[in-house]
């Protein structure tokens, strides 16, 4: 295996076959064992077990009839569920004697580890189980039951829709087509094809025996599937901690799967990745942190005698712990506030700002509040050198940043013939220019990782409303505006979501530092505090435009207003823009 130096192959016989399985890393240390599914080898966690080689001892094989391990004679029948239990069994008893290993099932690879992890005779071989891909045939018999028995419109939708995704099923279920197809130019194109629906990178996948894998395994389905729905099992109970990491993307797979799974796990941990069905090629970072994270977690509890605790518990948990997420402008307002909110589901979190000592404190409470690290970094957007070296940095010491929220931002108030030059471009530097920085440096870096990501910027409810006011800050937020829809647009076919996020009248400290142009020192000390006033007492919390932007990334929203004036105003810009043109000539309060 090219892309892993230092790995040591042997050979397991078991049930007339032999397995061929690699080790990587100390074997002195807990074993995790890595077990792919259809059509694919071990190979398809090189990457993932590159990663956990490191802390770890670990190991692939290659299922029987896969690979380079040896296939069943006849194939028919050679591929039960039980025989796959029974050469689970016998790799754990070669490379981990006398410690339970802890098992990582993606695809089919997810559902035969689920026998491994609810039947009997493996208890006490088996730590910990993270699925990925692949439910429990049981579990899925029994959901399947549920939904016929009570056919509620929403549970019949629920059953045509994962009925939809299950195409491939049939299809295998068909005598010799599958094996002349796979054998014949579907082999050929399989690469291909996946580089381009999964947009999987290049490597040591998959390998030369693609077509006969494909070929074999198709008594994984054969074998297996129709006796287990149509009698599952009842007593298919988790003896081990589960953790599950459902792609949100996968084509092949509802998440409705699972609703139900809190029933067989008495301890099970959840989490959502945005990614399609090959996440240990498209994943593999997120997996390895996840993956070890979880068993470490398992063998401080195994030692301690105490549940397995591996996340806050916060909203959206599952979906961004472990995520790194860098958030400018975030020493104060709704950029701590989002940095905050992040670290409250899990996330690990970059606080920028150009107020070295603001952007620590914010690091330290996220820490505090529930990020398993966070870092401050002082940095001033408009400056693009120093933006460049930021984003090296980040991708050297932390990682690919997940989320980016570009949220620095200044205000500038006053009538457009007394804005000068000077003034337009310190406040398009910062509210647009950092804005592009952002985008262009991490945005770059996302779409290379070729794994998803996702992009908010912070525009305004000014984006939608003219204003004889804020002739400055609005045209850069209504730039921001239009940059997030036309990003957006580019980006989609690299899986980088991109929203806008448009606050009105929120509580922050902007209005402190905020330009007043045409004015002197004392009358701009008087309006700030008198815009201070106003927006105290509007008391809109930061917090609440977090939690807006945390739910955008969740949901992939395009453009989201938060506050009531800015669903207003944006309405009126759609269907009474003559409406906002009237307001904008009034003069403003302050």
């Amino acid at each position: 295996m090219r892309d892993l130096p230092g790995a040591r192959e042997r050979r397991v016989a078991t049930g007339g076959i032999e397995l061929c399985v690699v080790e990587l890393g100390d074997a002195e240390r807990p074993t995790i064992v890595l077990v792919h599914g259809y059509p694919d080898s071990k190979e398809v966690w090189t990457q993932v077990a590159a990663r956990l080689a490191e802390e770890w001892h670990v190991v692939l094989y290659d299922v029987r009839g896969h690979g380079a391990s040896t296939a069943p004679k006849p194939l028919r029948g050679g591929f039960t569920l039980e025989k796959l239990t029974d050469d689970f069994l016998a790799v754990a008893d070669a490379v981990s004697p006398d410690r339970p290993v802890h098992v990582v099932g993606h695809d089919w690879g997810s559902v035969q580890s689920w026998e491994f992890a609810t039947v009997s005779r493996t208890e006490g071989r088996i730590a910990s189980f993270t699925s990925m891909s692949g439910p429990s045939l049981d579990h899925f018999g029994h959901w399947i039951k549920r939904r016929m028995n009570r056919p509620t419109p929403r549970r019949v939708g629920q059953l045509l829709g994962q009925g939809a995704k299950s195409w491939y099923v049939y299809m295998l279920h068909t005598p010799v087509l599958p094996e002349l197809a796979w054998r014949g130019p579907l082999g050929k194109r399989w690469p291909a094809i996946l580089e381009r629906l999964e947009k999987a990178p290049p490597g040591d996948y998959p390998t030369s025996s693609l077509p006969n894998d494909a070929a074999h395994g198709a008594w994984l389905y054969r074998d297996n599937v129709r006796p287990r729905l149509r009698r599952p099992r009842n007593d298919a109970y988790a003896h081990v901690p589960v953790q599950l990491i459902t792609p949100t993307g996968d084509v092949f797979l509802s998440e409705r799967l699972y609703d139900e799974l809190e029933s067989w796990v008495p301890q099970l941990t959840r989490r959502a990745l945005p990614a399609k069905h090959w996440v240990p090629r498209t994943r593999p970072d997120q997996l390895a942190s996840w993956i070890g994270e979880f068993a470490a977690a398992t063998e401080s509890a195994g030692q301690t005698g105490t549940p397995v605790e591996v996340s806050p518990q916060g909203l959206h948990a599952e979906r961004f712990a472990g995520q790194l997420v860098l958030v400018t402008g975030a020493a104060g307002g709704i950029g701590r506030a989002t940095a905050l909110a992040f670290a409250e589901a899990g996330a690990r979190v970059v606080a920028v700002d150009r107020d070295a000592e603001g952007a620590e404190r914010t690091a330290e409470s996220a820490r505090l509040a529930g990020a398993p690290e966070a870092w401050g970094e002082a940095v001033d957007v408009s400056d693009e050198q120093a933006m460049e070296k930021l984003a090296a940095r980040v991708a050297d010491e932390y990682g690919i940043v997940d989320v980016l929220v570009n949220n620095a931002g200044i205000g500038l108030s006053g009538p457009f013939l007394e804005t000068t030059s000077e003034d337009w471009r310190n406040v398009l530097d910062v509210n647009l220019w950092g804005v592009i920085h952002g985008c262009r440096l991490f945005g770059r870096q996302m779409a290379e990782r070729g794994q998803g990501g996702h992009i908010v910027n912070i525009a305004s409810a000014a984006a939608f409303q003219p204003s004889r006011a804020l002739p400055a800050y609005s045209t850069s937020k209504a730039a921001v505006l239009m940059l997030s829809e036309c990003l957006r647009a580019e980006l989609a076919e690299k899986s980088v979501g991109v929203s806008a996020i448009c606050p009105g009248i929120v509580n922050t400290g902007i209005t402190s530092t905020a330009r007043f142009v045409g004015t002197d020192d004392a009358e701009e000390q008087r309006l700030r505090k008198r815009a201070g006033k106003l927006y105290g007492a509007r008391n809109y919390p930061p917090e609440k435009v977090a939690a807006a932007i945390l739910r955008a990334v969740v949901r992939n929203q395009a453009v989201v207003p938060v506050t009531p004036e800015s669903h207003a105003v944006r309405f009126l810009s759609r269907v009474g823009p003559g409406v906002l043109r009237g307001v904008a000539r009034l003069k403003p309060p302050l």
